[in-house]
């Protein structure tokens, strides 16, 4: 999901759930997953990218470099061969696109996208009264990979950082309650009973069941180290809020890797934690990029226009470089001609039917879109991905009058912070809303007003509530007010639903990585290797994580292995 809630101090456990609460669902990279239903019309974001100096002579040998690459990307001819496709145009392929450019600026590159817009799940929009919101992905956490691309794409003045003092909170036993923002709220604090408070403090130094041979889910990894009352009042939520899944399947190892190599590594979270500490702190720090912003405290980020024009000025930036996205092309077919090592790919395109071949593939299309590409290629490879699970969500973006909403118990003033989570077990169906008119500046133009994005459905909806794929636009807007009023607002309110600025409804959303996720990821590349296929690289939110920051950080790793792989591979001419 995107509720981009930052860590609290609560529990260890939870650091790695909420630094992945980024991105809501995965774009379909080919065109036939979209929103179901979107009211407003979409952002009008400017972007500019500087061009570095250089001496002249330099600058005119690189002009002439790119004048051939972009009349190499942008020829008619059936048959083009390069040494890079990337197969998607949202922030993993754009950003991997990027990378490549930068580090191997010779190399020729080819960004397809099925749409009619690049960008992936980011979707900001805006109206003509001034207001700014997002149906994808609401907010990154401010890591310095993601900030150094926005730095090299142009916007070093655009990027926003929230207050990291604003609260977060989670609806439990009939009232909002704020997350432990400090070690000393997490013990003084009434966010769990002294009893929980205990069992997790005992947990996290070690006094626990020992880690089980096989693999955990995320709830019996949480219970078996923090106790079932963390579970119920932390993960749970966070769950919900992140991946829209269900704990009880969701895989610890996947889900929640970096706090599992803790327990595994020293055998208790907190020794797990020191010892991480202890390494970073005997390796010499690499100096921090001028250019990037003081992050205070645990907050999220974004961009003065939205996310948009991060995407924007990514597109921007490898369209300078020679390589602009392809959009409308639909990849219909993909091979592999194993006697130039060669990947053959063809499209659909406005200009009738294209081929393109290549020495390195990277897919960043969701697992459902790759698996039918890689059947012909390598079919256990295919059949391992057809298995993994995307449900259903909605954001629900609406506008209340700020007096609809009552004086909250919990002091800390009306609607003043991220957002909310709803463990499933308190029986609110939506699974989380973001404070949009608070949590970045100037997204909401009228100070009497106050603008949420509400998200419901998710994996567990079926279940509990029977889904929300037979539920109209205005019934997803009943059924989020209806929850709004029960945590947020005067009971008189309960007659009037808000004001709808846009519902949008992802059919398949969050890729769940369940219990045995990395079993599927491993036969994925064992069945390529030994099916003698080479330069295939997966990319998707599935393998590298669901997080936006995440997404851009797995984006430039897979570069770097792609820059190495082209530079060693054979020298080929087309069939």
């Amino acid at each position: 999901m995107s509720l981009s809630l930052p860590r609290p101090a609560t529990a260890v456990v939870a650091a790695p759930l909420t630094e992945v609460a980024r991105p809501l669902p995965a774009h379909d990279a080919h065109g036939t997953q979209g929103p179901r239903w979107h009211r407003p019309t979409a952002a009008s974001v400017g972007v500019a990218v500087l061009a570095s100096a250089r001496l002249a002579s330099k600058t005119t040998r690189r002009r002439s470099v790119r004048s051939a690459k972009v009349a190499t990307c942008l020829a008619s001819k059936s048959d083009d061969s390069l040494d890079v496709v990337v197969v998607g145009g949202g922030v993993s392929g754009l950003t991997a696109a990027h990378r490549i450019l930068k580090d191997r600026p010779e190399s020729s590159v080819v960004v397809t996208e099925a749409r009619d817009r690049a960008g992936g799940n980011i979707t900001t929009m805006s109206d003509e009264n001034g207001r700014l919101w997002e149906e994808g992905p609401n907010s990154f956490q401010p890591g310095d990979a993601i900030l150094t691309v926005a730095c090299d794409v142009g916007l070093q003045e655009d990027i926003m950082l929230a207050d990291p003092n604003s609260y977060r909170f989670v609806w439990w036993e009939g009232s909002l309650r704020a997350l432990p923002a400090t070690p000393a709220d997490a013990v003084l604090g009434n966010f769990l009973t002294w009893p929980g408070k205990i069992r997790a403090g005992l947990g996290a130094v070690g006094i626990k069941e020992p880690m089980p041979e096989k693999e955990e889910s995320v709830k019996e990894f949480v219970t078996r180290n923090l106790g079932e009352e963390a579970f119920e009042r932390l993960i749970d939520p966070f769950v919900s809020g992140v991946y829209a899944g269900d704990p009880s399947t969701l895989s610890a190892e996947a889900a929640t890797g970096r706090v599992q190599v803790l327990e595994k590594n020293a055998g208790s979270l907190v020794a797990g934690a020191i010892k991480l500490f202890q390494d970073r702190a005997s390796k010499p720090a690499e100096p921090r990029d001028p250019r990037l912003p003081e992050v205070k405290g645990q907050t999220v980020g974004s961009f003065r226009k939205g996310l948009k024009q991060f995407s924007d000025a990514l597109c921007e930036d490898v369209a300078k470089h020679g390589s602009p996205v392809r959009l409308q092309w639909k990849l219909t077919k993909l091979a592999y001609d194993k006697q130039t090592e060669m990947h053959v790919l063809d499209y659909d395109t406005p200009e009738g039917p294209k081929r393109l071949r290549s020495k390195a593939l990277i897919l960043t299309s969701p697992s459902y879109i790759t698996a039918p590409l890689l059947k012909e290629v390598c079919s256990p490879a295919a059949e391992a991905l057809e298995g993994i699970r995307y449900p259903r969500v909605a954001a629900v973006t609406v506008e209340y009058h700020k007096s609809a909403f009552r004086e909250p118990a919990h002091g800390k003033g009306i609607v003043n912070g991220f957002g909310q989570l709803h463990p499933r077990s308190q029986g609110i169906r939506t699974l989380g809303t973001i404070y949009s008119s608070s949590l970045f500046p100037n997204r909401m133009p009228d100070e009497n007003k106050i603008m949420l994005l509400h998200y419901i459905g998710g994996a567990r909806d079926p279940e509990l509530f029977g889904g929300i794929q037979d539920l109209s636009e205005g019934q997803l807007v009943e059924a989020t007010h209806k929850d709004t009023v029960q945590t947020m607002l005067h009971s008189t309110e309960a007659s009037r639903l808000p004001k709808a600025l846009g519902v949008r409804v992802w059919d398949r959303a969050i890729p769940q990585l369940e219990v045995g996720h990395q079993k599927r990821l491993d036969t994925v590349k064992e069945s390529l290797s030994e099916e003698g296929v080479k330069g295939v690289y997966l990319a998707g939110n599935y393998v590298g994580g669901v997080a936006l920051g995440r997404c851009v950080e797995f984006g430039l790793e897979v570069a770097q292995e792609v820059v190495e792989f082209v530079k060693e591979a054979k020298v080929t001419q087309p069939a």
